[in-house]
């Protein structure tokens, strides 16, 4: 059995590129959760079965005498509510002492069937060498329905998700509409991306984060609901047939349980964070992405364009023209604004042409007159 790390995700890295191009974990991920869905309604179901067996025998599993039907009852209420259901599901996904999770340890430990399924860079390489809590808690890269991300992703979805869930469900129980119900969640996360979950303790400001918090709130109300998502409405994932739990037949699990929620929002060199420049973090994350990674995004990416990564980048504000919480700022780092200049153009090229005379004016024998751009 694996062992969960000591220390788990709070950053991730996906202006790195991995060396070679990762397998697609999708669907297996899907199938996880998919089964952690139907191990918490089983639980559940088991209950239910022995609260009803009150109403049918005189001793319940205990072998105390059944008298209280009231509190069978009660409890047979809540087993069949939402609350009940979607707890379940977060104890087995998203318990943890936050930010930790139970899927983050299962994805960053899981033996998955397809290689390569995760990158994570090397401390020396990471973009949080000199920032102590990143660097030494960086979460590795993975690909799931062509999607680039890290996953610490899935502690927001799975977990902060679930707290936007409680904030959303509190607000509706409250009077407010579904509308201000959500906003209310987003300013929570808003807050926390401030302070506890972001800046104030990484020194990073993660728009990535507060969508997959977004997500993680819709996945939950998901569980029991039809949710709109785009112009379409997804069928509820779970419901009640003859009193008990079961798999939505309407809903096409592998399609619909996971696959909506992932998405380039959750990439963080396309979803650009905000850097603190406290200690120089954002001034040296903006070198270590100009001399480390244009030049692969180049290589791997021929037809790279700052229009088309501007493009990208200005679409993931929101979601389906839901609004999640993104924060713009002057400070963003992106790979359209380190890796091309004002008009376009590509400053690698600059670089390559700088190195170049650099190097034709060095001896031959000196050992600077080998290194290529990377190096330098």
């Amino acid at each position: 059995m694996a062992h969960p790390p000591l220390i788990n995700a709070f950053e991730t890295d996906q202006y790195d590129l991995p060396p070679e191009p990762l397998a697609d974990i999708g669907d297996e991920v899907s199938d996880h959760v998919q089964q952690s869905v139907q191990d918490a309604f089983d639980d559940l179901n088991v209950q239910i079965d022995r609260y009803e067996s009150c109403f049918r025998s005189s001793a319940d599993l205990n072998g105390k005498t059944c008298s209280n039907k009231d509190r069978a009852n009660s409890q047979l209420l809540y087993l069949r509510s939402d609350k009940a259901l979607t707890r379940a599901v977060y104890e087995r996904l998203g318990k943890g002492m936050a930010p930790f999770s139970k899927i983050e340890n299962w994805m960053d430990n899981h033996k998955f069937q397809v290689h390569p399924s995760r990158y994570k860079i090397t401390l020396w390489k990471s973009l949080f060498l000199f920032w102590p809590v990143d660097s030494l808690s960086m979460s590795p890269t993975v690909k799931l329905y062509g999607y680039e991300f890290g996953t610490d992703k899935f502690g927001h979805i799975f977990q902060q998700g679930y707290t936007y869930y409680q904030i959303y469900a509190d607000a509706l129980a409250d009077g407010m509409t579904p509308l201000d119900g959500r906003q209310r969640a987003i300013r929570w996360g808003s807050y926390m991306e401030e302070t506890f979950y972001g800046t104030l303790l990484t020194g990073v400001y993660s728009n990535g984060d507060l969508f997959g918090n977004y997500v993680g709130m819709k996945f939950y109300e998901g569980l029991t609901h039809d949710i709109k998502i785009g112009d379409r409405y997804r069928p509820a994932i779970v419901v009640l047939k003859d009193g008990k739990w079961a798999f939505n037949s309407r809903a096409r699990l592998r399609l619909v349980l996971l696959r909506p929620f992932i998405s380039n929002h959750l990439n963080e060199a396309l979803n650009p964070s905000i850097f603190t420049n406290t200690f120089g973090l954002r001034s040296l994350v903006r070198r270590r992405v100009a001399n480390r990674s244009c030049q692969r995004w180049f290589t791997a990416y021929p037809d790279l364009s700052r229009a088309s990564l501007d493009e990208e980048s200005d679409s993931l504000t929101t979601w389906f023209g839901e609004e999640y919480g993104f924060k713009d700022s002057k400070h963003f780092i992106t790979i359209a604004n380190t890796c091309f200049d004002e008009s376009g153009v590509p400053k690698i090229h600059r670089l390559i042409a700088r190195n170049a005379r650099a190097a034709r004016a060095l001896p031959t024998s000196s050992p600077l007159a080998a290194l290529d751009v990377d190096d330098r």
